[in-house]
Parts: structure tokens; C-alpha cells; sequence
């Protein structure tokens, strides 16, 4: 697969002022491609995408959470007060606390939230950390398995290596190298191929199976995957029964119930230029927004907004003889 990358222009007063390059694989129901741009088979960092596999994973070793907290195991969430409590919920139905968390400290990415903290007096915090929920999830399948709670990041751990196996059998790939992921769990290198596969097989799924508890999870609870302003949800509230799944350096990956499934990844990992493309991949599958509220959110996101004193001046969208 070796089409061209698209282009992502950045727009402002008129004029060309940057530009980003993206790849993108988009394939229908029957998992054949529609629209490939980009060496879609090469090594990728997906980054925060693979998060419903390694949920996938620790469900698999016994992780026994459902609806919102299910989600949240596989979030990269805001910091919102419904993330934080959920996560200090999963810890303690496990009988821990967050002192057993080995993500960062950090402060709530959601800035209501953030300025909320700082304001009580509060401060970095590793629940707050966007990945509390994901590593709150791993520590309480340790605890279920009896495993070492302190090593849990170690690649060599129990756990770690269920969700490579976990990984490798959803993607149908072996996992090429692993290296450490911005929350300190191991980061498995695969291609936008597997990871489209993998995505297609959550949704997929019967009933009631792991795969697609994880899917149903995302899918009911947007909001609990990232947060309530977040573009991944809101792509998940304008298209009903599309699942998306966002990762740092600017990756995206997506699977609607049929099968229509795709990754994006913008090359320089630039994060302004992805939404608009996963709008356009999600659009070449022919998805689109049912109610006219739910299509008005879609076309916002089809294009970012530059703003310039305060006000809209340009916009992030694909060059335009791309966008069709």
C-alpha cells in the first residue's frame, strides 16, 4: 500500500501557513480498503489507540468491571471529577488506594477541573493523570490474579505479557518492538493495518464476549473514554455506534458496528490536524450523522478553528482536492 499521505493545510486569514501530512487506512464491512493514503503497513506507535486491547486483556485475566468503569479502563480521560472518582472506585474495589499507581502526577487536562484543584489548594496528582483509570484497571487484574502489584509496568510481568499475546492476536501481528509509553506501561510497535484489524474484531464480536463488552463499554460511555468536550466523544455522539479511540502523537483509530473500521496518523504528530482527517475517513466509509444537530457537530470537526484575537481566522482542514 503505498498511496500518497494526505495533506492537512492550517488556514489562517487566507492564506497557507502550515502544512501537515497524514496517513490514512479506511476499509468497509467486508474489511477490504476504500481509501488508503500513506505507508499504512509500516511501524506505527498507536500510542493511547491500543488502550481497548490492553482493556481486552485484563478482562480476559479476570478484570471484573462493566459499563462506565469498564470504559474508563480503557481511557485516556480529562481529569474530570466523574474520572477521578471512578478511578479511586476501581481502586478500591480491589482493596488499594491511588498510592499503588505508578503513572506520572499530573494536573487535570479538563481546565474547569484543573483551575478547581489548584483553587482548593490541590496539586499534581497521579489519579489526575489522564491514564489513572487504565493503570488503576491493571493494578485491581493484579490483584484478582494474585500477582506483584509493584512491578506492574515491567514488560516481563504477568500481566504485561497477556496483553502483548492479547495485542498480537487482535492485530494479527507480532509485536516488532516495544518500547515505554508517556504513562510508563509498555508500548507495543505494530502497523495501522493490524491495528484497523483489531478494532474490526472488537466490534465484531458476539455478545457478551470480552471483545465486545470493551466495545459496548466505549460506545455507552463517550464521555468516560476522554472526557465531556473531547472530540472523541463527540464523534461518538454524532454517529451512533462508532467507536473511536485517540492516542498521543496524533493517532487515531475507529470501528463502526458493521465493520467499517480505519486508523489515522498525522506524520509530525501534529494533534490539530487529526480529528479533521478521521472526519474524512469516517465520511469516505459514507458514515454520517443522522440528526441534524448530530451532522452540524460533524462538520465542526470536519475543519479546526484558528482563532486570532479572540476570534475565528482560519481553519485546519484537508487540502481541498483531497477532502472528497
Amino acid at each position: 500500500m503505498s498511496a500518497e499521505s494526505l495533506v492537512v493545510e492550517v488556514v489562517r486569514s487566507g492564506f497557507v501557513e502550515s502544512t501537515h501530512r497524514a496517513r490514512m487506512l479506511a476499509v468497509g464491512a467486508d474489511g477490504s480498503p476504500v481509501r488508503v493514503h500513506g505507508a499504512v503497513d509500516a511501524l506505527v506507535s498507536p500510542r493511547s489507540s491500543m488502550k481497548p486491547l490492553q482493556a481486552l486483556g485484563m478482562v480476559r485475566s479476570g478484570l471484573a468491571l462493566e459499563g462506565e468503569l469498564l470504559a474508563l479502563s480503557g481511557a485516556s480521560h480529562a481529569g474530570e471529577p466523574f474520572h477521578v472518582e471512578g478511578a479511586r472506585r476501581i481502586l478500591s474495589g480491589a482493596g488499594l488506594d491511588e498510592g499503588a499507581l505508578r503513572c506520572p502526577e499530573d494536573l487535570p487536562e479538563h481546565v474547569a477541573s484543573r483551575e478547581e484543584v489548584l483553587r482548593s489548594g490541590g496539586g499534581r496528582a497521579r489519579i489526575y493523570m489522564n491514564c489513572s483509570g487504565k493503570h488503576a484497571a491493571m493494578l485491581a487484574t493484579c490483584a484478582a490474579n494474585d500477582w506483584p502489584l509493584e512491578t506492574y509496568l515491567d514488560p516481563a510481568h504477568p500481566l504485561q505479557r497477556t496483553i502483548r499475546h492479547t495485542v498480537e492476536e487482535l492485530t494479527g501481528e507480532r509485536v516488532a518492538a516495544t518500547g515505554v509509553d508517556g504513562c510508563g506501561a509498555p508500548l507495543f510497535f505494530v502497523s495501522m493495518v493490524g491495528v484497523t484489524r483489531a478494532f474490526r474484531s472488537l466490534v465484531l464480536a458476539e455478545p457478551g464476549t470480552p471483545e465486545r463488552r470493551i466495545a459496548d463499554a466505549f460506545r455507552a460511555h463517550p464521555e468516560w473514554t476522554s472526557g465531556t468536550t473531547r472530540p472523541e466523544a463527540r464523534l461518538m455522539r454524532a454517529v451512533p455506534g462508532l467507536m473511536v479511540k485517540a492516542g498521543a502523537e496524533a493517532f487515531d483509530a475507529f470501528a463502526f458496528a458493521d465493520g467499517r473500521a480505519g486508523t489515522v496518523k498525522i506524520e509530525d504528530g501534529g494533534q490539530r490536524a487529526r480529528v479533521p482527517v478521521t472526519v474524512a475517513a469516517l465520511r469516505a466509509l459514507g458514515l454520517a450523522a443522522a440528526e441534524p444537530a448530530e451532522a452540524a457537530e460533524l462538520d465542526e470537526l470536519a475543519t479546526g478553528v484558528l482563532l486570532g484575537g479572540g476570534r475565528p481566522v482560519g481553519e485546519v482542514r484537508l487540502r481541498e482536492d483531497e477532502a472528497a
